[in-house]
């Protein structure tokens, strides 16, 4: 939805930059060519036209980012959120009740300790 938001202000700012610069900033642009024919649009109703639609433009484009801000995410991507589900994952997890002993210190007292012949290294 945020996309087609985007897309949509996207548009909206394209129409609204060309409004702007058909008009002139004293009046006439787009109905200067009119001024001396009256056709179905006189030059009064050209300019009023290009007014209105510039300030519903602006209003749409305000409309839209207002509401853009609702459809934005966390920020985070896919792999982030992968990566947090299996910290919590791993954080429920129940805790190993022994650990094996992996040659660092002394053997457990249940399991005597293998006596390596001399001169050859231990396994």
């Amino acid at each position: 939805m945020f996309t087609l938001i985007t897309v949509l202000i996207l548009i909206a700012s394209l129409a609204l930059v060309l409004l702007v610069i058909v008009q002139k900033s004293k009046g006439g642009g787009l109905a200067s060519p009119f001024a001396s024919s009256n056709n179905i649009m006189g030059v009064r109703k050209t300019t009023d036209v290009l007014e209105k639609a510039t300030w519903w433009l602006f209003g749409a484009i305000a409309v839209l980012c207002v509401a853009s801000t609702h459809f934005l995410g966390s920020g985070a991507t896919a792999e982030s959120k992968t990566q947090q589900t299996l910290e919590q994952n791993a954080a429920k997890a129940p805790a190993p009740t022994a650990l094996p002993n992996l040659g660092g210190g002394t053997a457990p007292a249940a399991a005597p300790a293998e006596q390596a012949p001399a001169g050859q290294p231990a396994q």
